[in-house]
């Protein structure tokens, strides 16, 4: 059970707010992304490990965005921000809604977001809001399973048959332009940075540079030259992929207000 400690009262609540639903959508959308998966996948085992992962990302935000609504003071729940949400109220970052395309680019998108999350997770575990930290504490356990098992599988597509091999360069390729995101800092982060509640957001890059070239290198992939970087999910400018994914996700609820089971 998370405790109820009282979150520090010398925190920039709406700070904080921002970046709450920044850590949680960027759950929700690629657990949404990760379930479209289940009963499409290439073998019956990868079909189990992306519904868990997905499962994972889904029970993270629901922590987050609950510890959103309480910071909001609203009466909002985990439920209502996720529901009922509009496109542009949403701060996930453009990677986690790319679509899913082939199988190797699903799982270069996990591997890609996994070892940035994996690097935020355990700084955050360590810093001074206990509600946040706490949250990461559980969430790292879960993050560095999905770390492993995506990077294991990218070394071994990129350094398998040259079918599988191209289709990881390609995936790699198509998404590394999104990865600059994960790293950018606004007021925001400014803010929560010099009140020790999460880490400065350039600090995670030399770490995750290193994961990533690691497991390049031994999949037998070229890393692409570093250039123009998309952004705008962080401050609610998204693709029109975010909008399919919404429509389906927010249907339900949307369709019959407060239904429940």
């Amino acid at each position: 059970m998370m405790a109820t400690a009282a979150l520090e009262p010398a925190v920039d609540r709406a700070a904080l707010l921002e970046f709450l639903l920044r850590i949680g959508d960027n759950a929700l959308i690629l657990g949404h992304r990760v379930s479209e998966w289940c009963g499409h996948s290439p073998a019956l085992e990868e079909d189990i490990a992306l519904a868990n992962t997905a499962l994972d990302l889904i029970g993270q935000t629901q922590l987050w965005l609950g510890l959103a609504g309480e910071v909001e003071g609203k009466g909002r729940s985990a439920d209502d921000l996720a529901y009922l949400r509009d496109g542009y109220d949403f701060r996930n970052i453009l990677l986690v809604e790319r679509p899913n395309g082939d199988f190797g680019k699903t799982l270069m998108r996990q591997f890609l977001f996994d070892a940035w999350h994996y690097l935020l997770l355990k700084a955050l575990k360590g810093l001074t809001e206990k509600r946040i930290a706490e949250i990461a504490e559980k969430a790292f356990k879960e993050v560095s399973y999905h770390l492993d098992r995506s990077r294991d599988l990218v070394i071994r597509l990129g350094d398998g048959t040259a079918e599988s091999h191209r289709r990881m360069q390609e995936a790699l390729d198509d998404l590394w332009p999104y990865t600059g995101e994960m790293f950018a800092a606004d007021a925001v982060d400014a803010a929560l940075v010099e009140a020790g509640v999460i880490p400065e957001p350039q600090s995670l890059k030399a770490g995750w540079d290193e994961i990533v070239a690691e497991a390049l290198t031994e999949g037998t992939l070229k890393k692409p030259a570093d250039g123009y970087m998309h952004k705008g999910g962080r401050r609610g400018v998204h693709t029109e992929h975010l909008g399919f994914i919404l429509s389906e996700m927010q249907f339900l609820q949307r369709a019959y207000p407060g239904a429940t089971w």
